[in-house]
């Protein structure tokens, strides 16, 4: 018998839900988030998403968030970009509801755990998946299981000190906000040869190849996987990335070792969703 989940994969912009069935997914919606609702009004828009796609196959669901998150109880804490989500015991709501297992975690968590099932990762035991938009966040997978630590915290590389600031100020959307960019512009415009758009992308590659050494001090990873909207522009920080981590790392045979890969999986929050 296939096995059958709802995913929801839950942002500050957009809400994505999704019936899956053996990581075929039959059927998705995506609708803007009512992010500056009340805590209720946010939960009742989950529900109706749910309400459209879920049928009498559906065995479970899986939900991640953008957020820190008691993987145990189902609580979800401080929701990046909906305010109102403070404190919402996700797991408790939604089970009285549809009368389900429903299983909370971390959005990045989600991308990762998609990447080693049905991605790039399939290969490999120990991975980190880097999502860079926003923010920067990181889901870890050792030995092939989710990395949680006790708050489902682990993972939080973006608030690592960098410079006069922390990593995600400079390898996210952030650093291109500064610049007066946005990735999808600046992209375009290294497409068609702009020397400054070049540059820039450049610079961010430096920025991000420190935090790739950052990774391999801390997780020694066999491979990392980079999603998330400003991987599209890969190809044009790609070079000055791998150099900037090669350069000053005492441990070379790690850092020509680890594979890179960009997320080529399309819904991978969602798959990844369906299998924590």
């Amino acid at each position: 018998m296939a096995k059958t989940s709802i995913s929801v994969d839950l942002g500050g912009t957009h809400v994505r839900v999704a019936r899956i069935s053996n990581g075929i997914i039959e059927k998705c919606i995506k609708e803007k988030c009512n992010s500056n609702g009340d805590e209720n009004d946010v939960l009742q828009q989950i529900c109706k998403l749910i309400d459209e796609v879920i049928n009498d196959n559906v065995e479970r669901i899986g939900i991640g968030v953008p957020s820190v998150v008691d993987h145990e109880k189902g609580i979800v804490y401080d929701v990046q970009n909906i305010p109102s989500w403070k404190e919402v015991h996700l797991k408790s709501f939604l089970e009285n509801i549809y009368h389900l297992p429903v299983v909370v975690d971390n959005d990045v968590n989600c991308f990762a755990l998609g990447e080693i099932v049905y991605g790039v990762g399939k290969n490999y035991k120990n991975v980190v998946g880097v999502t860079l938009g926003t923010g920067v966040g990181a889901g870890i997978i050792c030995n092939g299981k989710i990395y949680r630590g006790t708050n489902t915290g682990a993972g939080e590389i973006g608030c690592l000190p960098y410079l006069d600031s922390d990593y995600e100020h400079y390898c996210s959307a952030q650093w291109m906000k500064k610049q007066g960019v946005e990735a999808e512009n600046l992209s375009l415009r290294a497409s068609q040869g702009d020397e400054k758009a070049i540059a820039l992308w450049q610079e961010f590659g430096k920025h991000l190849g420190k935090l790739m050494q950052a990774i391999l001090f801390t997780y020694d990873p066999d491979a990392i996987i980079i999603g998330g909207g400003i991987a599209a522009g890969f190809i044009y920080f790609m070079e000055s990335m791998k150099k900037s981590m090669h350069e000053g790392f005492p441990y070379q045979h790690e850092a020509d070792n680890v594979q890179i890969f960009i997320s080529e999986l399309p819904n991978c929050n969602l798959l990844g969703a369906s299998e924590i």
